[in-house]
């Protein structure tokens, strides 16, 4: 009976150091698996204008610095995304003289020598609309007529209430 009480405390402590190396191998499974797989790499928007700005994100580098580079734009350098380095992202403006057609970004985990993803790029032809970003077309005759009609009008109303009220006073 005396066998009893001993084997209870080298039970727990085997049991604890099994638990505990349960949860150190649980807690660095996640970060291996994420790891493990190849990187995978976006561009945003896919089709772009000379002239014209695309976002570059890569998930799964497992290290703080990488580079896009592409015939299009050139080197740029990523940035991490979070603390964890899961995501690596930037922005490049599109070569005003780049040539139309598909170009390959090639994304750089780290340094030189690091894991390699690429994406692709469409460059059309035209140039990147500037101005108020983009958000106004193509403007015609007829509405610049109409334009410059209601301002004109806008104009002698507000002349002939103030001219009214000066004579009224």
């Amino acid at each position: 009976m005396s066998a009893t009480p001993l084997a209870q405390p080298q039970r727990r402590c085997l049991l604890t150091r099994v638990a505990a190396a349960t949860l150190v191998l649980a807690a660095a499974t996640p970060v291996t698996v994420a790891y493990a797989a190849s990187p995978s790499a976006e561009v945003s928007p896919t089709a772009v204008a000379p002239g014209g700005r695309v976002s570059l994100n890569v998930t799964g580098c497992g290290t703080k610095t990488g580079t896009a580079s592409s015939s299009a734009f050139g080197d740029v350098r990523l940035n991490p995304g979070n603390l964890e380095a899961t995501n690596l992202f930037g922005g490049a403006t599109v070569f005003g003289n780049a040539n139309s057609g598909t170009h390959t970004v090639t994304f750089e985990c780290g340094g030189p020598g690091g894991r390699r993803v690429t994406a692709s790029l469409q460059v059309t032809s035209g140039a990147a609309r500037g101005g108020l970003g983009g958000s106004m077309g193509a403007t015609s005759t007829g509405r610049i007529a109409l334009g410059a009609t209601l301002a004109a009008g806008a104009l002698g109303t507000g002349i002939w209430v103030l001219r009214r009220r000066s004579r009224l006073t």
